[in-house]
């Protein structure tokens, strides 16, 4: 398990009512699951989750499975929810 930060943009910054926030998890899933339990109570930022597409120490996730996606010590997640425009 490692440590690093979970960045929310947009929506899911509003969702979450925070820019930011820690995770310790091994994979993309793994720290997923975690902000849903933590925010379990939290509707409106879990269907933001599942809207969104994530970067991993800025590279895009694209459709891998998140549970093979391996996070990094001090690595970075962001939140990147569908955003309006062109």
């Amino acid at each position: 398990m490692v440590s690093g930060t979970i960045r929310y943009w947009a929506a899911a910054k509003e969702a979450a009512g925070a820019a930011e926030e820690p995770y310790e998890a091994a994979t993309l899933a793994e720290a997923l699951d975690r902000v849903r339990s933590r925010h379990a109570g939290n509707q409106r930022l879990l269907q933001v989750l599942r809207r969104s597409s994530f970067l991993v120490d800025e590279r895009p996730v694209g459709r891998r499975p998140h549970d093979e996606v391996a996070l990094t010590e001090g690595g970075s997640v962001e939140v990147l929810p569908p955003f309006a425009g062109g």
